[in-house]
């Protein structure tokens, strides 16, 4: 019988991964009890160090890769795209709204503030995003330069004022994108992501209400209008992705290129840091891309979440977040990793590993346990596990399809 598979979490969370995990049959890892390398998955919200990638085993996995915040974080963001359009176009790169980093970009975002101010037509309204911090904190909405203040690095962003409503409501999308690898790209998106809604009516005229022109939960659940009936969009600030869905249909909006125009702007912005993350096959990363469909139906790209919320604050959390983590579990692979992790200890086989000192991660190792596994795994090949997580290996042929539950195959297409 195979060994029971081992996750590891940092400072005891997310509960979500935890919960998950133990319903699919896994054990949680003890210091007390296991080795230091005695884990199948170690999860962690924050980023690893590289001597983490470097010392991995060919049966562990980790839920980062290296290098991403070259889109998580907003600046490089900023940079990485406008590089990229600068290489192939602004008629490919065209999703992201005009972006400048302060205070590196101040006389250039003054040039472009003052020919706006100058043009004829509707003003031009501005959103100041600080570059390292989420859940909305910080961030305030601008017309005149003289309500410009920051006191650290910042993006300025156009602030897209024409967003699609719904009831009178602004709202975003939280699509749900896992990396199972960066060389060569390959990335599923999850199907049922998340609507977040803005709890007030959008109003152009009233620039510091943030329950107005923001749509993050951490902000609107403590709107005194979070419980209330709100149209269309009813009590919370939370739909499914499904129901959203639903609601377009009903529109008579053509699902499809919307979708495809969602699909492109996640690969295309994956594109932009793919040939500099390294190559690590052990790794998977969950991300949660922010965006915004303005009344022309034209989606656009806000920013980039690394490590995506995983609480559960209402029922679409609920819904969404559970199968959302499931999914990226059995997009991992669990056939044999747990078996090479005995094996590896039973035998000492983790002494004879060669790792390959010039990437990050020991994988190349793989092929040697393999080798020396070979006559007990055909051995043991045929027989039916009846441990709690055969589940796990049911599922697997629908990944090599370019599905794995709800994660849908975006790229390679």
């Amino acid at each position: 019988m195979a060994a029971s598979l081992v996750f590891r979490l940092h400072d005891r969370g997310p509960e979500l991964v935890r919960e998950v995990l133990l319903e699919r049959g896994w054990e949680e890892y003890d210091k007390r009890h296991r080795h230091d390398e005695d884990w199948n998955l170690y999860w962690r919200a924050s980023l690893f160090h590289k001597s983490d990638y470097y010392n991995l085993m060919p049966w562990q996995r980790l839920n980062h890769h290296p290098k991403t915040v070259g889109i998580t974080r907003k600046d490089y963001l900023t940079r990485n795209l406008r590089r990229m359009r600068t290489t192939f176009g602004s008629g490919v790169y065209d999703f992201s709204p005009v972006a400048f980093i302060l205070p590196n970009d101040y006389i250039r975002f003054l040039a472009e503030y003052n020919r706006q101010r100058m043009s004829p037509g509707l003003p031009v309204h501005w959103i100041c995003k600080p570059v390292d911090l989420s859940r909305g904190r910080g961030i305030f909405i601008f017309e005149d330069i003289k309500d410009l203040v920051y006191d650290s690095t910042v993006i300025v962003q156009r602030y897209i004022s024409n967003p699609l409503l719904i009831s009178g409501y602004k709202f975003d999308l939280r699509i749900y994108v896992c990396v199972k690898s960066f060389n060569p790209l390959t990335v599923y998106i999850h199907q049922e992501g998340l609507v977040r809604f803005a709890t007030e009516k959008y109003q152009l005229s009233h620039l510091g209400n943030l329950y107005s022109h923001l749509t993050n939960t951490s902000i609107n659940k403590f709107s005194p209008f979070y419980k209330t009936e709100k149209g269309k969009v009813g009590q919370g600030c939370k739909w499914t992705m499904s129901k959203f869905r639903h609601f377009l249909h009903c529109q008579e909006v053509n699902e499809l290129i919307l979708w495809q125009r969602i699909n492109n702007i996640v690969t295309l912005t994956l594109l932009a840091i793919a040939p500099s993350v390294p190559h690590c096959p052990n790794c998977v990363e969950l991300l949660g891309f922010d965006i915004l469909i303005d009344v022309k139906l034209k989606p656009w790209l806000l920013e980039v979440n690394y490590s995506p919320a995983l609480t559960l604050d209402c029922q679409a959390d609920i819904a969404v977040k559970k199968g959302l983590i499931s999914d990226l579990i059995d997009l991992m692979n669990y056939r044999w990793v747990d078996r090479f992790r005995d094996r590896a200890y039973k035998r000492k086989l983790h002494k004879c590993l060669k790792v390959n000192r010039s990437s990050y991660v020991s994988m190349p190792a793989l092929t040697n346990v393999k080798c020396s596994t070979q006559k007990v795994k055909e051995k043991k090949q045929s027989q039916t596990s009846k441990h709690n997580f055969r589940s796990e290996q049911r599922q697997r042929s629908s990944s090599a399809s370019g599905q794995s539950g709800r994660l849908h195959q975006d790229f390679p297409f």
